[in-house]
C-alpha cells in the first residue's frame, strides 16, 4: 500500500508540474493558428496577383541549373529530378509544420482538460468548491482551444495541399519543357534559355 501511495503521489506531482507548460503551449498554438491564417490569406492574395511564388523560384533555379548543365557532363534528367525533389521537399517541410498542429492541438487540449480535473477533484476532497470550479473552467477552455487549433490547422493543410499539388505539377511541366528544349536545340545559348524560362514567370 505504501508503494502504491508513493507511485500515485509521484504521478500526481508529474501531472501537476505539466499543468503550466501545457497551458502555455496551447496558448502559443492558438497564436500560431491565427498567424497561419494570416499567412494563408497573404499567399492567396499573392497567388491571385502573380501566381505561385514557389513555381517562380523553381523557374529561376531551373534556368541556373540548365546553364550549369551545359558546362558539366551530368545527365540532364538526373539534375532536373534532383532539383524537383529539393523544391518539393522544401514545400513539404512547410506543410509538416501545420500538420504538426493538427496532431498536437487536440492532444494538448486533452491534457489541459485532464490535469485540471485531477486538481479540481483534489480540491473537492478538501471542500474547496471555488478552486474546483476554477479548475474545471480552465479544463474545458483548454479543450475547446486545442480542438479549435486542430480544426483550423486541418483546414489550412487542406488548402495548402491543393496548392502544392498544382505547384508540383507546374514544376514538372516546366522541367519537361526545359529538357525537351535542351534536346531539340543543343547549341542554344544560356541567355536564350534563361530568357525563355523568365517568360513563364
Amino acid at each position: 500500500m505504501e508503494l502504491t501511495h508513493l507511485l500515485e503521489t509521484i504521478l500526481y506531482r508529474i501531472s501537476s508540474s505539466l499543468y503550466l507548460p501545457v497551458l502555455l503551449i496551447v496558448t502559443l498554438l492558438a497564436a500560431y493558428s491565427v498567424y497561419a491564417c494570416g499567412r494563408l490569406l497573404q499567399e492567396w492574395l499573392d497567388r491571385r496577383k502573380a501566381g505561385s511564388r514557389s513555381v517562380r523560384l523553381f523557374n529561376l533555379d531551373l534556368a541556373v541549373a540548365l546553364g550549369k548543365n551545359r558546362r558539366s557532363e551530368a545527365p540532364l534528367d538526373v539534375e532536373l529530378e534532383l532539383l524537383l525533389q529539393n523544391h518539393e521537399h522544401r514545400q513539404l517541410v512547410k506543410l509538416d509544420q501545420i500538420r504538426f498542429v493538427i496532431k498536437l492541438g487536440p492532444a494538448l487540449g486533452l491534457m489541459g482538460t485532464l490535469i485540471p480535473m485531477g486538481i479540481s477533484l483534489a480540491a473537492l476532497a478538501q471542500g474547496n468548491i471555488p478552486s474546483m470550479a476554477g479548475s474545471m473552467v480552465t479544463a474545458f477552455t483548454a479543450t475547446v482551444t486545442g480542438l479549435g487549433c486542430g480544426v483550423v490547422a486541418y483546414l489550412i493543410a487542406l488548402v495548402r495541399e491543393q496548392w502544392l499539388r498544382a505547384d508540383f505539377a507546374a514544376m514538372r511541366h516546366q522541367a519537361e519543357l526545359a529538357a525537351s528544349r535542351m534536346l531539340d536545340v543543343p547549341d542554344a545559348s544560356i541567355e536564350e534559355d534563361g530568357h525563355a524560362l523568365s517568360e513563364t514567370l
